[in-house]
């Protein structure tokens, strides 16, 4: 029987694992390290560390696969996911099939946790033969902003809303929320609304040695954000960033 352990392992800060992580990931036979070319090769380097520094079953072995790269082209936006899904798990199956065959327990970690933005479950379900799955939680990426602003996200007794960059641009502002958390933004899709009574609480890189934290308002420090995550991308070749808006008299 084949048990695939999807382990939630924070946004960056070994110190933000769990003791549950440190279990599963000593409990595995193997773990599957994905890497996302030269320029994210900063993400692979954080697995390893992790795996260094907890990793103390010395019969664990750590295998290393090359992520197929999504067609940022397709114009169906689902279809080009659902493709691309398709193609981590048959990357998965084969390292799994040459690396254990179909039996022992295989384990991923999985930035921030496998519950919120992250595919890892939806790709575990296409495997096949399908193992049985089960979840570490993590710290996400949500909690680390507002722990790095020291910010209460929600308001009293109010609501909050979880969306995307490119939702927030081809919708705009959400019905019924004054505050908007917005993750997987590839770039600044908060320039696409009005400022008025708008503040912004950002974050870049958020847990590691590069994190970069801007707050105030929208009018004055956009621009500044703006900047501030042009020359990290730069200097960096990638950027993971979040920001939460509220809207405010």
């Amino acid at each position: 029987m084949l048990t695939l352990s999807l382990i939630g392992i924070g946004c960056g800060d070994p110190e933000q694992l769990t003791r549950a992580a440190v279990q599963a990931i000593n409990a595995a036979d193997l773990i599957l390290i994905p890497r996302k070319g030269t320029a994210k090769s900063d993400l692979a380097d954080l697995r390893r560390t992790i795996c260094a520094d907890v990793l103390t079953n010395q019969t664990t072995r750590i295998a290393e696969f090359d992520l197929p790269v999504r067609d940022a082209g397709e114009a169906d936006y689902h279809k080009g996911v659902d493709d691309w899904h398709d193609a981590v798990a048959a990357a998965w199956s084969r390292t799994i099939a040459s690396q254990l065959g179909d039996d022992g327990k295989v384990a991923l970690l999985i930035w921030g946790d496998p519950s919120l933005y992250d595919s890892s479950l939806r790709i575990a379900r296409r495997l096949d033969p399908l193992p049985d799955i089960e979840v570490v939680p993590g710290i996400t990426s949500i909690q680390a902003l507002c722990a790095a602003h020291a910010l209460p996200l929600n308001d009293i007794g109010e609501p909050f809303l979880v969306t995307t960059g490119r939702r927030l641009r081809e919708g705009g502002w959400p019905q019924g929320v004054d505050t908007v958390v917005v993750m997987l933004d590839g770039g600044t899709a908060f320039q696409s609304l009005d400022p008025a009574g708008l503040h912004i609480w950002w974050g870049a890189y958020l847990g590691m040695p590069d994190q970069i934290v801007m707050s105030g308002v929208v009018a004055e420090i956009g621009p500044h954000i703006v900047a501030a995550r042009q020359d990290a991308r730069a200097r960096h070749g990638w950027i993971m960033d979040s920001y939460i808006l509220k809207r405010r008299p």
